[in-house]
């Protein structure tokens, strides 16, 4: 059984459909967990009508039933001289024509297309407004959402609908194109969004959000997506709240968890077995949106579709490898939320890690989400734990530049003065296994520093016995070939060569081969919720965070992290504004490296 989706939207090769499952309620709910795969990739033989599986009144633990469209179907073996539809057994039809088979399947959508019901909880803060509703008007805008969709906020606030509607109006943008119909689609959008107030710990509040779901889905197969946008420490019991009395009970239940997951490897642990009382592993959406940003995306097709890439991305070429996140702005109001966690857990243990996971991770079996789960997995768990003497933390301070004073990290009314909390962090990172033996890895993030970036850098080997060594003088540097990915802003990739200045001398300059995307593509680069919110809804896993990854990366920072704490270390203190402290310099000349953004031709 396919689950279906806009085909004009977005493309994919068709996966392999697992078979079907037996008649059993328990077997009937792991069908919403297959990937995603095309009406004409379905088996001939699994053909699903109008059959559905309903969740059981004693089902354990009142689990969410991740139940696929359309529900049921079991195994039967094909009949020989049976014409189409004369038989109907275990809701499975033998359909030995591909046409009457497609005309079959094209009837069953038009009567019986699913309704999706998307529920923003915590709808009144800031993330809803500036990035979940935007993105879900823009795959309404781009036509990637399903026929019957229906956008429900849900928070403490008392709102109204039309309430909920003028204040995601303010943020919706037709930044996509500048098509005529912007006004139009717009309004169409904000007419499939609603509200309803009620507690996060309230089963009878959502018990009243179901019966609204319910009439809104108009009698179809449900299919239900909540997004928590919300604090962690009230995670567990919306998901208790919402398993228990708003789930779908003939269709799939997902649900997207923001981080942080935790603040270490025990409380991640503890979060991690409290949702699975109401979820299967494969309900839980753990999103980092660094993973949908385009350049992160391309990232795997860079590497494994280029074959100039491949045989170099190894030890043998590649000297040293850099993380780079820069913000040159502080924590501007979020400094109560920030001193809680800091820029490790914030930046580093989430998105740096996952991009160097799928950065240095082996040739996966193939695209589907477990086999590229599966090798990231496998890099996280042969690095080496954090050490404290191959980090270096720091604190922005107040500073003066151009008459204006910029203040410090503590200068913030919701920090407390003594605040200890790192703003700034670098470390050097080794993965032992013999493809990147002996490699440093090197992760610098920070607040109020010089610019805003987000990059990964490669800096490759040196020619052995260059011939034209004596042309770059002592600085062997400058004769490094580099491959920069730049993951914003400003999206590009490009890769330093050595070339001839043109003239009648040998003179030596380092140029960029460079693609730089505003130029070469005229289409608007989609925003990474936008990706992560349509794969949620189509039930693709590759770019969110399992379990037992969860749990690997957690293992690298924990033993870091306690130290830093127990021992009160205290931070290096840069100037805000500036580039950072001068013990990143000194940590990356202990490996013979040197920060590439801080080249005269970065």
């Amino acid at each position: 059984m396919a689950t279906l989706s806009s085909t004009h939207c977005r493309s994919y090769s068709p996966l392999p459909s697992s078979s079907c499952a037996s008649s059993s309620s328990s077997s009937c709910s792991k069908l919403g967990h297959r990937q995603r795969v095309s009406v004409s990739s379905v088996p001939k033989r699994c053909l699903a009508v109008k059959v559905y599986c309903v969740q059981s009144q004693t089902s354990s633990a009142g689990r969410m039933q991740d139940v696929g469209v359309g529900a049921m179907a079991t195994t039967a073996t094909p009949i020989e001289n049976e014409t189409p539809f004369k038989k109907l057994k275990d809701g499975l039809l033998s359909v030995p024509s591909s046409v009457e088979y497609n005309e079959a399947v094209a009837f069953d959508i038009n009567e019986k297309e699913p309704a999706v019901s998307i529920t923003v909880v915590g709808a009144s803060g800031d993330l809803a407004k500036k990035k979940i509703f935007p993105a879900l008007f823009a795959l309404f805008y781009e036509d990637c959402l399903p026929k019957h969709f229906t956008v429900y906020g849900y928070a403490r606030s008392k709102m109204t609908d039309a309430e909920l509607r003028n204040m995601v109006s303010k943020t919706l943008t037709c930044r996509i194109d500048k098509r005529e119909n912007c006004s139009e689609k717009m309004e169409q959008f904000l007419k499939r969004c609603f509200y309803h107030s009620g507690q996060y710990d309230s089963q009878e509040n959502f018990a009243e959000l179901d019966k609204k779901l319910k009439e809104r889905e108009g009698g179809r197969v449900s299919n239900r997506l909540f997004y928590l946008s919300i604090p962690p420490n009230i995670f567990i019991d919306s998901v208790r709240c919402a398993s228990l009395s708003a789930s779908s009970g003939n269709g799939w239940t997902r649900v997207i968890v923001e981080k942080p997951f935790g603040r270490d490897s025990e409380s991640s642990a503890a979060l991690t077995k409290a949702l699975k009382q109401y979820l299967e592993e494969d309900q839980i959406f753990r999103i980092d949106h660094y993973l949908g940003k385009e350049l992160v995306e391309n990232l795997s097709v860079l590497r494994f579709s280029n074959l100039i890439f491949e045989p170099l991305w190894s030890r043998q070429y590649i000297r040293n490898v850099q993380l780079i996140f820069s913000e040159d702005f502080g924590t501007e109001g979020r400094g109560g939320y920030f001193d809680n966690y800091g820029i490790i857990r914030d930046i580093m243990q989430n998105h740096l890690l996952q991009i160097l996971a799928l950065f240095a991770m082996e040739t996966p079996v193939s695209l589907a989400a477990e086999d590229i789960r599966n090798e990231k997995v496998k890099v996280l768990r042969s690095m080496r734990p954090l050490q404290l003497e191959n980090v270096v933390v720091g604190q922005y301070k107040s500073h003066t530049k151009g008459g204006v004073t910029y203040p410090a990290y503590t200068d913030d009314n919701t920090v407390p003065k003594d605040s200890l909390t790192p703003t700034f962090a670098a470390a050097a990172l080794f993965i032992d296994n013999a493809r990147w033996d002996g490699v440093p890895f090197l992760m610098k993030a920070g607040k109020a520093l010089q610019t805003k970036r987000a990059e990964i850098r490669v800096q490759f080997r040196h020619v052995p016995g260059n011939l034209y060594n004596r042309n770059f003088g002592t600085d062997l540097d400058r004769a490094t070939n580099e491959l920069v990915i730049r993951v914003q802003p400003d999206e590009a990739i490009y890769l330093k060569i050595n070339n001839k200045v043109p003239g009648l001398g040998m003179r030596l300059d380092r140029s960029n081969l460079n693609l730089h995307y505003a130029a070469r593509y005229s289409k608007e680069i989609p925003d990474a919720y936008e990706r992560l919110l349509l794969d949620a809804i189509e039930g693709e896993r590759r770019l969110f965070i399992r379990s037992d990854e969860l749990d690997a990366a957690w293992a690298l920072f924990t033993p870091l992290l306690k130290e830093l704490e127990e021992k009160k270390i205290i931070p290096e203190y840069y100037p805000h504004g500036s580039r950072g402290p001068v013990g990143a310099h000194y940590l990356a000349a202990r490996y013979n490296v040197r920060w590439g953004d801080f080249g005269a031709d970065q």
